[in-house]
């Protein structure tokens, strides 16, 4: 069963990056930076979603990432489907935080319960016939949005049209360059077809 163990952000500068990070998230290795200059401009086809138990949590994470320096793409608000809102971290990556969640059931603490990658696909029925060639299993497949069964990965993947997952975060889909993203994981290292890099996992 494949497993991401990181993703790796491409940064202009990596130690204002990693102060952003400890700073916003806490999340430890399962995100790393390092020093890319790679050209890229607009949306640059991924989110990262930090699912956790309850709104008082989003709250707290939302709070502190716009604290460290992040920008507020989608306030957070109340939905049909719980609670969530949208951050752009000062390196340009996009941050989702959501809980299904409508009310408190405790303290909020800065627990996460899921890191979910999920990367726009020119041709989402191509890019999941390719990672399934590559061994990996669908958790959940429909129109436009597919999600990969990976129960024992600290982060877990999926592909949604790219228009749709911009909406999603709250920009325009336009972007070129670099995705300045890379996928650290068992799978060894390959290409997909929408350019996302894979490599083998750090120790």
């Amino acid at each position: 069963m494949t497993s991401i163990e990181s993703v790796t952000l491409e940064v202009p500068d990596p130690a204002a990056a990693t102060a952003f990070y400890d700073a916003a998230f806490g999340l430890g290795p399962r995100v790393r930076v390092r020093a890319s200059d790679a050209p890229t401009t607009g949306f640059r086809g991924f989110t990262l979603s930090l699912v956790v138990a309850q709104p008082s949590t989003v709250s707290s994470l939302i709070d502190s990432a716009v604290e460290a320096g992040a920008t507020t793409l989608k306030p957070v608000e109340k939905s049909l489907w719980g609670y969530g809102g949208v951050v752009q971290a000062p390196d340009g990556a996009i941050w989702k935080v959501a809980t299904s969640a409508k009310k408190d059931t405790g303290s909020a603490t800065r627990e996460v319960d899921k890191i979910v990658l999920l990367m726009a696909a020119a041709d989402v029925a191509a890019s999941k016939r390719f990672y399934v060639d590559r061994g990996l299993a669908v958790r959940k497949s429909f129109g436009k949005y597919v999600e990969f069964a990976m129960p024992s990965s600290p982060v877990k993947l999926g592909l949604y049209a790219r228009r749709a997952l911009a909406k999603d975060a709250g920009v325009s889909p336009d972007g070129t360059g670099s995705h300045r993203l890379a996928i650290g994981s068992d799978a060894g290292p390959f290409t997909d077809p929408d350019g996302f890099a894979w490599e083998a996992a750090l120790a």
